[in-house]
């Protein structure tokens, strides 16, 4: 009976599958095995960041430069300017108003050539009234010399005294000296009227035009409603370089040393030069003695005021253009041979890239580059053992 009333409703049957007992087990396993292979890769990575900083190689780089041979031996380097020995602001004598200008800059002019004029209406009309008192007083001349030889010839006759005579010698001398005043008025004016025209006074070219055409033009000083020089104009055949040199390095300096001039707006071309002279004064202010020094040869890229610098060289003045074509340069250290090559190194996105290269003499502590390079180009200086092909280097 007790069987009959069991309450059988709780009685199910369970049909998912029991997990097996290891599964949890397994999945701390798990966890246990990524995290140390991540530790690892971790460390690894650490490592491998360590081991290519610690195989970067500090190096320098150095540029490939244009380099004449001269210019590595020279034993004292001094800047100055290019100016013209030769040189003059040209002016008008006169006063007056410019009604022709007949030059602009750049322009060669010969000795005595117009290169302006002045108004000289007022000039030619002195001129015209000063040969008009010449005339008058020529005229007279005439007169008084016919009536003194009128009066002479009636003294010997005895009809005049000798006190009529005197008188017609001294009217004669008054009219005769009246003639040369008359003269010398005709030649002021002449000169004059020269004086509206202004003339070059020697061959050179013109450098700035001060004064335009309607400027009045005054002989002595410019004032805001006058300008005083025309034009200014030099002889580019005179251009020497105006270099200060300290007091100190004066003795490395003699009249006559070669010399080779580099200008900054032409930074690859060498002129040859040589010592002109050596101003005997010194400024006190930067303990400086000028040195001029003499173009042996140049072209017409020089100019007047250019800056220069003026390399002085050891020795006796060389030939035109010996030693002065600049040659391709880099650090002697820069060269090093490796596999029985001559190669050096460039820098390519952080590693060292080997360039082969052919090599000249040695000009101090450079030497030049036949082959294998452009000016311009950097290279890696002192290349130790640990720069290779392909490595990683950082650039200080």
């Amino acid at each position: 009976m007790e069987t009959k009333n069991a309450d059988l409703s709780a009685l199910r049957i369970n049909r998912s599958p029991e997990p097996p007992a290891t599964t949890s087990g397994s999945r701390r396993s798990l966890q246990i095995v990524v995290g140390a292979v991540g530790a690892a890769v971790l460390v690894g990575a650490l490592l491998l960041a360590r081991g290519a900083l610690r195989s970067a190689v500090e190096v320098r780089l150095v540029p490939a430069t244009m380099v004449s041979p001269g210019r590595s031996t020279a034993v004292l380097v001094a800047s100055g300017y290019v100016v013209a020995q030769r040189r003059a602001a040209v002016a008008s004598k006169g006063t007056g108003r410019l009604v022709y200008l007949g030059v602009v800059e750049g322009d060669r002019v010969r000795t005595g050539q117009v290169i302006a004029r002045l108004e000289d209406a007022d000039v030619r009309a002195q001129l015209a009234q000063a040969r008009a008192n010449l005339q008058l007083s020529q005229a007279d001349f005439h007169n008084v010399e016919q009536s003194l030889a009128r009066a002479r010839a009636l003294r010997d006759s005895g009809f005049v005294s000798s006190a009529s005579v005197d008188s017609a010698e001294a009217r004669y001398f008054q009219v005769k000296s009246g003639i040369a005043v008359a003269q010398a008025m005709v030649e002021g004016a002449d000169v004059a009227l020269e004086n509206t025209v202004i003339r070059a006074p020697f061959d050179g070219t013109v450098l700035t035009k001060n004064a335009d055409v309607g400027e009045v033009v005054a002989p002595l000083a410019a004032s805001a409603f006058s300008k005083s020089a025309v034009v200014t104009i030099a002889d580019l055949r005179s251009l020497q370089v105006e270099a200060d040199v300290s007091e100190s390095n004066l003795e490395g300096v003699t009249v006559g040393q070669p010399c080779e001039i580099v200008l900054d707006a032409y930074p690859d071309q060498r002129y040859p030069g040589s010592v002109a002279k050596i101003v005997p004064t010194a400024d006190r202010a930067k303990a400086t003695v000028q040195v001029k020094v003499a173009f042996r040869s140049y072209d017409a890229r020089v100019l007047p005021e250019m800056s220069a610098k003026v390399h002085f060289l050891p020795g006796q003045p060389r030939e035109a253009g010996a030693d002065t074509q600049p040659r391709l340069t880099v650090a002697a250290n820069a060269v090093v041979e490796r596999a029985g090559r001559t190669v050096v190194y460039t820098v390519d996105r952080g590693r060292a890239t080997e360039v082969p290269v052919t090599v000249g003499k040695r000009l101090g502590t450079l030497v030049t580059i036949l082959q294998g390079l452009t000016p311009g180009a950097l290279v890696i200086d002192s290349v130790s053992e640990g720069v290779r092909p392909g490595g990683k280097v950082t650039v200080r």
